[in-house]
């Protein structure tokens, strides 16, 4: 009151007395200019769509397992967030170390960003000429984000179309190596941002695949669930050879025209020049809920 005396006596007695009402609306204006600046505010800050990643991929693979596939419809909303993902929202920019071309042979960088029991997400980041080999997922649904560049993507799924393959019909002038198994390619394209997600499962859709990075590239993936070697889940790397590589018995094998589309897999127990390193990710953060 004394602070209200003192404003009146040195303005007048025109502002003796306010009526009740306009203090309400005095009131109410502040209110409203304090809830405009916080929705300007709101709308300057960027989403974490990696926290809305994280809630999704919590909810779509909550039953998951080896061998889980989600429903369509969780598929599908899990693709429509990546779809719509931009280097930014996991705070990435083509200048990073990462994707610069060096001397020698290219290093892959592993940016990981979460990991449970049921999913993983990580970003792997390929600077130009870069390699992933040939590669499988077992028991697994895997979600592959291209968030920039372009890389030529191969892939595989066991050959199930065709007889099984024995030794016995098998050609005896080819020396066959002990584990080889004939696979049926899914897909053999290049892929240039922006382009929908790649989606893999357990048994179809290109299980084992190949990235071979023709710019600097990064790509994010979901993994459900992780690889785990105390599971039997472990990464088997493969070497390709061309269909006639092993040419056996007429009868029991695709059609001439068809036989592009085969190619034999063996299990490779060490890969050379193949070096992935770990480095911090440093985009917006995962809160656990």
């Amino acid at each position: 009151m004394r602070i209200a005396a003192s404003l009146i006596e040195q303005k007048g007695q025109e502002y003796s007395e306010l009526p009740a009402e306009s203090s309400s609306k005095k009131s109410s204006s502040k209110k409203n200019r304090k809830r405009q600046k916080k929705a300007a505010a709101a709308a300057m800050t960027p989403p974490n769509v990696v926290q809305k990643l994280f809630e999704t991929c919590k909810e779509v693979f909550a039953d998951g397992g080896p061998g889980y596939i989600p429903p369509p419809p969780d598929v599908e909303r899990l693709r429509l967030v990546l779809d719509g993902m931009k280097p930014a929202d996991v705070g990435l920019t083509q200048d990073l170390p990462y994707f610069k071309k060096t001397k020698g042979f290219p290093l892959i960088t592993y940016l990981h960003l979460y990991e449970c029991d049921n999913f993983s997400i990580g970003i792997f980041c390929l600077p130009p000429s870069g390699v992933i080999p040939l590669h499988n997922h077992p028991g697994m649904t895997v979600f592959s984000k291209l968030l920039f560049g372009s890389m030529h993507i191969k892939s595989y799924d066991w050959a199930t179309d065709v007889p099984r393959i024995t030794q016995e019909n098998l050609n005896p002038t080819h020396c066959q190596p002990p584990g080889i198994r004939l696979a049926k390619v899914q897909v053999d394209s290049v892929f240039t941002d922006p382009c929908n997600t790649s989606i893999l499962y357990p048994a179809a859709g290109g299980n084992m695949h190949c990235f071979t990075a023709l710019t600097s590239c990064a790509v994010l993936d979901v993994l459900g669930p992780p690889y785990n070697d105390a599971a039997g889940r472990h990464c088997t790397y493969y070497q390709e050879f061309p269909y006639a590589s092993f040419s056996g018995d007429e009868e029991s094998m695709p059609k001439e025209e068809e036989r592009d589309a085969y190619w034999w897999l063996e299990e490779k127990e060490k890969i050379e020049n193949l070096v992935v390193v770990g480095k911090p990710y440093a985009g917006p953060r995962i809160v656990e809920t």
